[in-house]
């Protein structure tokens, strides 16, 4: 059976209270359990054991991540966890930066030992769409993927992960009216089941990542 990790990077935080991204985590795991995978999920704010969280990267086919986007980066938390489980999974979720004393300027953020396995990322902001789009809006036409969460990208690379197309919601706070709502309902879960579907293999209902 296939395998997905959910993390849930969303955190109370003033006004914030994380329910979009517990909702998206429903979602998440809803739709995976339908499809026959199985499912692991952690919750950053309810806390965590470091060493489990190395495990679940080694056990998962892939890893689906949600998180806010708070001031143009990851909430703290979610930060210290990346740092945390990443910087202990020496030896277990990457082996080196990759390179050779010979030759240090070449093959750096090659040493991941996840190599195989994929992930996919969600984001929430108050930012409207036409923050990343329109000439001389904030964001300089970068996509998400392009700007705020480069480096996110960076390091699942280096620890072997390959990407999925992600999914972003905008405009959640101010413009999140409840046809938006279901509309947006519609499209992830659409989003989730043309990545992720069951194929049959010699008559067992063995589930694969589509794109592996």
């Amino acid at each position: 059976m296939s395998k997905i990790f959910i993390i849930n990077g969303g955190q109370e935080f003033n006004e914030s209270k994380g329910l979009f991204n517990k909702l998206l985590t429903e979602w998440t795991e809803n739709t995976a359990k339908e499809l026959g995978f199985e499912v692991r999920i952690t919750h950053i704010e309810d806390g965590y054991e470091i060493e489990t969280e190395i495990e679940n990267f080694i056990w998962a086919d892939a890893i689906v991540v949600h998180t806010p986007i708070w001031w143009f980066q990851l909430p703290y938390k979610f930060k210290q966890y990346i740092d945390l489980v990443f910087q202990n999974g020496r030896g277990k979720i990457y082996k080196s930066d990759g390179r050779t004393r010979t030759n240090p300027e070449i093959n750096y953020g090659t040493g991941g030992l996840l190599k195989g396995k994929k992930y996919m990322i969600t984001s929430s902001w108050n930012a409207p769409a036409g923050a990343f789009t329109i000439k001389d809006e904030i964001m300089d036409q970068k996509t998400v993927d392009e700007g705020v969460l480069f480096g996110v990208h960076i390091a699942m690379k280096f620890v072997g992960l390959s990407k999925l197309d992600g999914f972003h919601f905008y405009d959640i706070v101010k413009g999140l009216t409840p046809q938006r709502f279901e509309d947006y309902h519609k499209s992830y879960i659409a989003h989730l089941k043309q990545t992720f579907e069951p194929v049959n293999n010699n008559r067992d209902e063995n589930l694969s990542l589509k794109t592996l």
